[in-house]
Order: structure tokens, then sequence, then C-alpha cells
């Protein structure tokens, strides 16, 4: 009877820690995608890995053999062989994780190279290094996915300066004629349809910028809103990722930026936050957007 009861015991123990497991790995799931949403999102190891044993060797020991002495392991009057120091590759300007200006720059002239099919978001993200890779391809190149002197070299010699509006399009999206409900007022102006935000005042668009939403099981709500609060450095204690420049519309869905969105586009979806990748963009939006200001979210 002791032994059926110790069983049982040890049988409800592993139950436990298979549940435990499970939960662990949901919650990593459910808080990696996105910044409110996919967007900067951090993943955590699995019980199972944070177990996992050192590696130890599995073969047999064997006796070493005894060395030989120095005349019987080289000719006689031959040099010995010396390993030639490898010499270093070019100096990286940029890489993946960098943010800056030039990277804006780099992502304007990859596109004009059609490499690139996004709008400049002067993020360096895994799209932007597999452009860089791509191009690199092209030229014969390293295919590092790290801009080198020598890419950057050869980049600006294909392409030409960009402009103001290549480096700064409104939106790398279509964007079709705005929700009624837009055009008077103080308006955040949110389009599922084309996935873009038109910042407008009495039917004038002056800012407009790539967004996306969540999921099938997060969505986005959909109606007419204000703004109730703004958060320049907000993080989610639900999801506990950063959601900064937030502007909260409608419970704990808001306006703000992913840098997950700007690293990885489309690829992935929010918590039902409206995401925004370009920075400086979202940035002038947050120092313009009033608390009480509408919000118009349309399909």
């Amino acid at each position: 009877m002791r032994s059926i009861r110790g069983a049982v015991a040890l049988a409800a123990a592993g139950a436990a820690l298979a549940a435990a497991g499970c939960s662990a790995s949901a919650d990593a799931a459910g808080s990696g995608s996105a910044s409110p949403s996919p967007s900067a999102p951090s993943s955590a190891a699995s019980p199972a890995e944070s177990a996992k044993p050192a590696e130890t060797s599995a073969s047999p020991s064997r006796k070493k053999p005894a060395e030989k002495p120095e005349s019987e392991s080289s000719p006689s009057g031959a040099a010995t062989a010396t390993a030639e120091p490898t010499p270093e590759g070019p100096e990286v300007l940029m890489a993946e994780g960098d943010e800056s200006e030039q990277v804006r720059e780099l992502q304007a002239r990859l596109r004009a190279e059609g490499v690139f099919d996004r709008g400049p978001t002067a993020y360096y993200g895994p799209v932007t290094a597999a452009a860089v890779s791509a191009f690199q391809k092209d030229r014969g190149l390293p295919r590092t996915g790290e801009t080198d002197v020598v890419t950057w070299e050869r980049l600006l010699a294909r392409t030409d300066e960009p402009t103001r509006n290549e480096l700064y399009p409104p939106t790398s999206q279509t964007m079709e004629e705005p929700d009624p409900r837009c055009t008077e007022g103080r308006v955040l102006c949110v389009s599922k349809r084309s996935d873009t935000l038109r910042w407008m005042k009495d039917g004038e668009v002056l800012a407009a910028m790539d967004v996306r939403f969540g999921s099938q099981y997060t969505p986005t709500r959909e109606g007419v809103f204000e703004v109730f609060l703004k958060s320049r450095h907000h993080v989610s204690t639900l999801y506990d990722t950063p959601m900064p420049y937030a502007m909260f519309f409608s419970g704990g869905q808001a306006v703000h930026y992913s840098a997950d969105f700007a690293a990885n586009g489309y690829a992935g979806a929010s918590h039902g936050c409206v995401n925004v990748r370009d920075e400086a963009k979202i940035a002038d939006l947050f120092g313009d957007v009033r608390v009480g200001d509408k919000v118009v979210v349309y399909s």
C-alpha cells in the first residue's frame, strides 16, 4: 500500500511540473510579439532549457600516447610552420540593433536599389540586414548583413542622395480617402484598410505614418474615441513591454511606438494597440496631440 501511495505522489508531482512548464511557455509566447504587441518583445527561456545539464564527454577515456622527442616531431633543419594572423575585415559602420539617421539614409538607398521594400524607419533590424545581404550578393561582396565601409561605398556610388520625401515618405502604403468622421476638428484618423494613421485638422492631413494592429485574438477596437491619457515612457503592466509615446484612446489600447514593428514590419501584430514604427514621426505627433482629441479607427 505504501509503494502505491508513493507512485501516486510521484505521478502528481510530475503532472504539476508539466503544467508549470506549459504555463511558462504560454506566458513567454504571449508577451513576445509586440510592443503592446508584437512589437518590443522579450523571450524567456523554457524550464527545460534552464534545467539542461552541462555537456559531458560521452567517449571512453583513452590512454594518451607518449610524446615524441623534438628530433622526431620535425625533420632536421626544417623551420616549424607558424600560423599567420587572420587579417581583419573592413570596418563595420552600421549593424543590426543600430538606430540613427545614417540608417535611415541606408534604407532609402537600399530602396532605390530595389532590395528594401519599406519606408525608412532609421532602425536597423532583421529586414534591413536581409536587404544589405541581398545588395552584397548582387555586388559580389561577402554576405554579412552588416554595412561595412566597402558595402557603404559601393551603395553610395550606385545611388543618388535621397530627397527628403525619400527619407521621410508619408507612408509605405497607398492611402484611401479618409473616413468622413475624420474631416472635422483634430483627429487621429486610423485606417485598417490601408494600415495608416493620418493626423488631421479640419480635413487637412498634417502627418501620415504606417501602423499595424492587433491579431484576430486581440483585435484593435473600431469606432470613435478620445485620447484620455498620454504617457511618454509607458511600460505595459500586462505584457511588461515598452510603449513609448503612448496615447490611450480605449481602455488599455493606445497609439504608440513599437521597436518590434520597426524591426520586423508586418510579420507580427500587437495585443490590440495601434503600433507606429517611425519613432521620429510619432515623437512629433505625441508633442502635437492633446488629451481630448478625437480618434477614429475604421476598416
